[in-house]
């Protein structure tokens, strides 16, 4: 099957330019086509932007253990419809996924579900070096350095040290330091208030844990992604161009603070914790100037009946992948950032880093993951039409201008004008090339 999308806009790795895209069978064949190339099926784009398709690096989907809250098949439809083409999922599963046994039946999950691409990190446990030292088939590996329980909190020195000398994978953290916070929650005493949980989880329980990561990342030479970045102090800390560590930014650590528990409640309780307006502006400053080059989901749903129990007892946590992408394109009718940058941050960017092949890019020999946005679509957030097993959005009726209308994985059509048309799983387990050496030996390529 040979299809041309014509007169879009092209967002490709040097800018947007009006070429002709043809897709053939799983890649993308050809870039400024020549008019007189046969095809089975011409679709006019005419007025539209073609994008990458969106990859995902974090993202929480709750298969096996916990389907009450999401599932794989819900979850990669609202991929598919807010044009996220491949997901890395974290090991918080139930089972937690801290051996290749565990490992490879999420994959052979994710074939039997996903209808775009998938992937599946391996979670990093004090006494589990040996599975982690000989993992395949995954991007890389999870550590709790706080906000965790049992054997995936991986608090100790000693065991971090062995981590970080012994494994080759690239490592990522949730970086929230356990001692800070224990110490916050016995000085402010009894928990009643939700604006408690951001003076818990407080600035400096995450600056120590970041720092701690990034120094363990510096001294042993490993690749390290700062996950959730959440205050300025940490964009300060991140090197920005050093090989060894790359860092990201998250929706809710963009668009919501402190201010907005007033509104919105246990919603937007997350770790880690909401910070301030001015951490806001600060983090996207840091995606601007480089410090931090990925934008990610961190989507990771509860029920509103989870939610809605009066804080401690709600759980943190928010969906996000059926709205990221509009969010940012929100972001660009505002004028805050452009499409090329959308497009570093939330498809080439998350690739790079993960060593994800074939994908992030349009171009030839690239595989044909696709988006088709109309950058003049007003649509409102609407609880009733989310995707997502847990049916809420924090971002319900809120008004956003810029969508995706169409996306493909792998050459092969999923999402068309607000309904799935994928039918079975049509997604691919994602592969990965480590030897390439992730974002900063490919950023020029």
């Amino acid at each position: 099957m040979r299809t041309r999308i014509k007169n879009a806009h092209i967002v490709l790795p040097d800018g947007t330019t009006q070429v002709d895209v043809v897709m053939e069978d799983h890649t993308i064949a050809d870039i400024d086509a020549a008019p007189q190339m046969q095809v089975d099926e011409v679709i006019d784009a005419a007025g539209l932007h073609l994008l990458p398709g969106v990859v995902d690096d974090q993202v929480h989907f709750r298969e096996p253990g916990l389907t009450h809250k999401e599932d794989l098949a819900h979850a990669s439809r609202a991929c598919a419809k807010g044009g996220i083409t491949t997901f890395l999922e974290m090991p918080n599963t139930v089972p937690n996924a801290i051996t290749q046994e565990l490992l490879l039946d999420k994959l052979a999950l994710g074939a039997e579900q996903s209808i775009v691409n998938y992937g599946f990190y391996i979670g990093a446990t004090p006494d589990n070096i040996e599975e982690l030292k000989h993992a395949t088939r995954t991007p890389g590996i999870k550590i709790f350095i706080g906000s965790s329980t049992g054997d995936l909190l991986v608090d100790g020195q000693d065991a971090l040290e062995q981590i970080f000398a012994e494994t080759t994978l690239p490592l990522t953290a949730h970086c929230e330091d356990e001692t800070t916070i224990a110490e916050n929650r016995k000085r402010i005493g009894p928990i009643t208030h939700l604006a408690d949980h951001s003076r818990i989880r407080d600035h400096q329980a995450a600056i120590v844990a970041t720092q701690r990561a990034i120094d363990l990342a510096l001294r042993h030479k490993h690749r390290f992604h700062v996950l959730h970045v959440s205050t300025a102090a940490e964009c300060d800390v991140i090197p920005g161009n050093d090989p060894w560590i790359t860092g990201e930014a998250c929706p809710h650590h963009l668009f919501f603070n402190i201010d907005d528990y007033a509104r919105l409640g246990t919603l937007v309780q997350m770790n880690p914790s909401l910070k301030t307006a001015a951490d806001n502006e600060a983090i996207w400053q840091a995606l601007v100037d480089g410090r931090l080059q990925v934008i990610a989901t961190d989507h990771a749903p509860h029920t509103l009946e989870e939610k809605r129990q009066p804080y401690p007892q709600s759980p943190s946590g928010l969906p996000a992948v059926e709205n990221s992408l509009a969010l940012l394109l929100n972001e660009v009718n505002r004028g805050r950032c452009n499409l090329e940058q959308v497009v570093h941050w939330m498809c080439d960017a998350p690739a790079r880093v993960w060593d994800i092949v074939g994908k992030g890019r349009i171009a030839v020999g690239y595989d044909a993951d696709l988006v088709l946005v109309d950058l003049r679509k007003k649509q409102t957030v609407r609880n009733e039409d989310q995707l997502s097993k847990c049916g809420w959005s924090p971002w319900h009726g809120t008004e956003l201008t810029g969508w995706p209308v169409r996306t493909w994985v792998m050459g092969k059509e999923v999402f068309r004008d607000g309904q799935i048309v994928a039918s079975g799983a049509t997604g691919h387990e994602a592969t990965y090339d480590h030897a390439r050496g992730g974002y900063w030996a490919t950023q020029c390529d």
